[in-house]
């Protein structure tokens, strides 16, 4: 007899919205803020694959910082081996691998590829098999030794007390979306809408004063100003059109323009 523990075989949910960005950030630093990342697939119970709509082209060096940042939100981010595979004829095109002991492999980088049908297949470790049966031998005549004492020596139980549930702070509902401030994800029925990183900042500003006019002049330093970009109001407008359009499908979730001040984030009641 033996038992084999298997854990992972298909990501959990917050390991799968952790790929899931992978992808979107891959996408926004390939100048691409439209295209969708396609659900998270399991190839085998140690592997994920991440799909594209459309082609896009990727820095290998910024492929692997924003895989690094993005997986020391989860568990798994010692030991890992990531390829990136053209869709069609499954070729290679750029591979590594980090290890925590040895530091892994990493091949010569910063040539930017090509645009093209890319998957980026990410492979964790295997977790360890275990085979119990020797212990059988010693199992079963200490299990008879312990009930046989466990009937003698009685002891009322000990009261059951319930542990509690961690709130997820990090995530906002808003109407029928979920917004993840700490990674800019926002999420509409369990699908990925993809977010620039300038259009989650101005949704941070606007959740942060809910119901309050937010001035296009705070907008503007707080988007673009701080990293030396200097912009007018009219960029600030554009923005908070495709703001709108992402969160097109709640109507109950609204942007509106306050004339000559700002913008103002309205909430449903709930």
């Amino acid at each position: 007899m033996a038992f084999v523990k298997k854990e992972h075989a298909h990501p959990d949910k917050h390991t799968e919205i952790v790929l899931r960005n992978i992808g979107h950030e891959v996408l926004l630093h390939s100048e691409d803020s439209t295209s969708r990342v396609l659900p998270v697939k399991a190839i085998n119970e140690n592997t994920f694959r991440i799909s594209f709509e459309n082609s896009f082209s990727f820095n290998p060096d910024t492929l692997i910082a924003v895989v690094h940042q993005q997986l020391t939100q989860t568990d798994r981010w010692e030991d890992y081996t990531v390829s990136v595979n053209e869709c069609k004829q499954q070729q290679t095109i750029f591979a590594y691998e980090v290890k925590n002991t040895s530091g892994g492999l990493k091949p010569c980088r910063g040539r930017v590829q090509q645009k093209g049908c890319y998957v980026i297949d990410i492979s964790f470790p295997a977790e360890k098999s275990f085979a119990y049966s020797w212990l059988l031998l010693v199992f079963v005549p200490v299990a008879f030794a312990g009930l046989y004492f466990a009937r003698r020596h009685k002891t009322p139980p000990e009261p059951i007390t319930s542990e509690p549930v961690p709130d997820m702070a990090d995530h906002k509902k808003l109407g029928d979306y979920i917004f993840f401030e700490s990674t800019g994800l926002l999420s509409h029925n369990g699908e990925d809408v993809g977010l620039s990183a300038k259009e989650a900042k101005a949704l941070r500003l606007l959740i942060s004063n809910q119901n309050e006019v937010v001035e296009r002049e705070l907008l503007m330093k707080e988007i673009w100003e701080d990293e030396g970009v200097l912009v007018i109001t009219r960029n600030v407008d554009v923005l908070m059109s495709k703001l709108r359009k992402r969160l097109s499908a709640d109507p109950s979730v609204k942007i509106v323009n306050v004339h000559g001040k700002g913008y103002k984030l309205i909430l449903p009641y709930i």
